[in-house]
């Protein structure tokens, strides 16, 4: 099997993970939180979301939470910016890494963005520019890649193209979302070979939610690919607002689990990411969804 020898996890659950929890998380949860999936080794993990707290009241807090994390050496905290307005207060709290999120469905991104495909590129390009030229990194991030709650399955080129179009505006990575969780193996690769052949491999991650239980094996199929960034979320936690039924992104427990097993290199501690995900999850008053960190609890007990 030709895997990739180390793997860069990114951590989402703090952002992507926590934004669809309906109790507000207290600030000082989010912030112990972090601090702890940066201990585990983890080297990138989102902090938070500067959209308006009318849509997503869970990342109001963003700005004081990003004060209260530990800021370390070779540690990138991005924060999602979806427009000029949220670039302003991610450089108001010192940002080194934004994030931008558009998606492959039209149905889905005038859903969730309220505008076309077509008008998410123009919104994005002066937030992209902007932020370039203060010296930070920018994420794209593309949802809905291998279907849509309304449209049903995505045409691989339609991926492409938009991957083209993030990468061209600057993007220094594009994230390749399951948003609904539908995905199979065979899809994903169908859809990665035709993505990297408008944008090198090495600009490409993976996002895959969980919902039909085919996470880890998409994510296993995308390594074969050449693939060696992969987003996931500590005791799966996340879903998506606009896709009924959709459920949490990959546990980042059994994504390490996996990746362990196959000996690729991540520099995470197992040990200390279950007990991350054990604190969210008590604060969530609710057992993590990881199958890894429940089996390394009850042979605990």
């Amino acid at each position: 099997m030709n895997l990739p020898s180390r793997v860069r996890i990114v951590e989402v659950g703090p952002r992507d993970g926590l934004q669809n929890e309906a109790v507000l998380v207290p600030t000082a949860v989010k912030i112990a939180l972090i601090d702890k999936l940066v201990e585990t080794g983890l080297r990138t993990v989102e902090a938070g979301s500067f959209v308006s707290p009318k849509w997503v009241p869970q990342m109001a807090d963003t700005a004081e939470v990003f004060a209260g994390i530990r800021q370390m050496p070779g540690v990138d905290f991005p924060v999602l910016v979806p427009n000029s307005r949220g670039l302003d207060a991610a450089l108001a709290v010192g940002a080194r890494e934004v994030a931008v999120f558009g998606a492959a469905s039209e149905s889905f991104s005038q859903r969730n963005i309220n505008c076309s495909i077509a008008e998410s590129l123009e919104r994005f390009a002066p937030v992209v520019a902007a932020a370039l030229a203060q010296g930070l990194k920018v994420r794209g991030y593309i949802s809905c890649v291998l279907g849509c709650p309304y449209e049903g399955p995505i045409a691989p080129a339609a991926v492409a193209d938009y991957a083209a179009r993030l990468a061209a505006l600057g993007c220094y990575e594009v994230s390749l979302g399951d948003t609904i969780g539908v995905g199979t193996p065979a899809a994903a690769q169908t859809m990665l070979r035709a993505v990297a052949a408008v944008v090198p491999r090495d600009r490409l991650a993976v996002h895959f939610h969980d919902t039909y239980g085919q996470a880890l094996a998409n994510i296993l199929a995308s390594l074969e690919l050449g693939v060696a960034v992969v987003d996931s979320a500590v005791a799966g936690l996340g879903g998506c607002p606009y896709a009924k039924g959709a459920t949490g992104n990959v546990a980042t427990e059994d994504l390490l689990y996996m990746l362990n097993g196959l000996g690729v290199a991540t520099g995470v501690d197992l040990g200390r990411l279950a007990e991350a995900g054990r604190f969210i999850s008590a604060a969530l008053s609710r057992e993590p969804a990881s199958k890894v960190a429940r089996a390394l609890a009850a042979k605990a007990a």
